[in-house]
This record gives structure tokens, sequence and C-alpha cells, in this order.
């Protein structure tokens, strides 16, 4: 059997990721394709406790290095659970985030640098790599503020003391290193990484998606497909 394709998402939380690898989700079934869509962290029941620890508010103290391991623990455990598995079926995965998001946030917001970053990923996920990785890059303003908006009324719906707020209390300084590193990592592996940067619609986003993704599909089963 044809082994599957590996597509993630990445970007800045508030920039339509999980609008978007929906959207191509669809796109993609609607053509045929076998999809699984996952997420990191989580997508797997050790993954979800591990999401809920990063992520909480509520997690005080935690050392930026332990939260780079504990990010990695989480992608050893898809990998093996759920992305090598379905890859070895002949599906598409999609997964929002993966070591890209690592080394912005870890390596580049919280100035851990990428040499660490990249080692792990080449130890503990056998530097397994995406076939594509979008990129959205919307303004940086306006993508954080939807984040903020959107974690607090889930977290006041949910009537509970967790919530997913921990990334989000940054200062803006932060998420302005986190952009810088993407564009790095877009820069230096063009080939693998789409960048969609700027202000644009849901359906114009989505169209250069599909645009990219099409490129990259002949041979999985149902044969080229285009936008």
């Amino acid at each position: 059997m044809r082994r599957g394709l590996f597509i993630t998402f990445e970007g800045l939380d508030g920039s339509g990721k999980t609008t978007q690898i929906n959207r191509l989700a669809t796109w993609l079934k609607k053509h045929g394709h076998r999809v699984l869509l996952t997420r990191q962290p989580g997508g797997t029941a050790t993954g979800d406790r591990i999401r809920a620890l990063l992520l909480d508010s509520h997690s005080k103290g935690m050392t930026p290095l332990c939260e780079m391991v504990l990010m990695f623990a989480d992608r050893a455990q898809a990998i093996a659970q759920v992305i090598k598995p379905a890859l070895a079926a002949g599906k598409i995965v999609l997964c929002d985030r993966f070591t890209d998001s690592t080394e912005a946030y870890q390596g580049g917001g919280r100035e851990l640098g990428i040499e660490t970053v990249l080692e792990l990923h080449r130890l503990v996920c056998s530097n397994l790599q995406p076939d594509l990785t979008l990129l959205l890059l919307p303004g940086l303003e306006p993508s954080l503020a939807r984040a903020r908006e959107r974690n607090q009324r889930i977290a006041s719906a949910k009537k509970s003391s967790g919530d997913e707020n921990r990334f989000e209390q940054e200062e803006n300084a932060f998420f302005h290193r986190i952009r810088q590193q993407y564009l790095k990592i877009a820069a230096r592996e063009p080939a693998r990484v789409v960048l969609i940067e700027g202000d644009h619609s849901i359906k114009e986003v989505h169209e250069q998606i599909v645009a990219a993704v099409a490129e990259r599909i002949t041979g999985l089963g149902t044969g080229a497909i285009h936008p």
C-alpha cells in the first residue's frame, strides 16, 4: 500500500488554523481521500493529559525546558499511536501543529534556540518530516485578540478551573519572536513550507491551501485532482 501524505498546519493561535484544517478535510473527503485529523499537543489519551497541563493558565512555574520536553513527549506518543499507523494505511494526515511549533514557540519565543529542538526531533521523532506544511501568518495583533477572546469564552462556558490560556498570557514580544522564527523556517525550507501571509478572507486562504495540496496528491489513490 502506498504511504499516505503528512500535512501540518502552523501559525499563531487565532490565525485560522482550525477553520482551514476542517475545510481542507472536507475538500479532501469530497475527492475520495481518507483523512485523519489530529492535533498537537493532544490527539491521544496521553497527549490530551499533557495538553491540559501545558496550556492551563494554572500551570505555574513551568520552565521553558520542561515545556519543550513535554511537547516532545506528546509528539512521540502521537507519532507512534496515530500518525505512523495512519500514513502506513495510506491516509492523508492533517495535523494541527508539529515540530515547527516547538521551534517557533520554545526555540524562538522562549529563546531556547533551535539546535536543541532539531536534535530532540531527530532523536524522539526519528526525524519524521511533513510532506507539506501550511503556515498561516495573518496580522499579529488581530490573531492574538481572536485567540484570547476565544479561549476566555471557552473557559467561561466550561465553568471549570481548567482553561487553555497559559500562552496567551505572554507579552506581545513573545509572539513577535515566534512569528520571526516561523518566517525563518519558511525561508529555510521553501520546498516544504507554503507561507500564507497577511489578512485574507477564509475563502482566499482555503483556495491557496487547496492549490498547494493538489500539487502533492497525484498517485494517492484517486489520481490528480484540481482546485
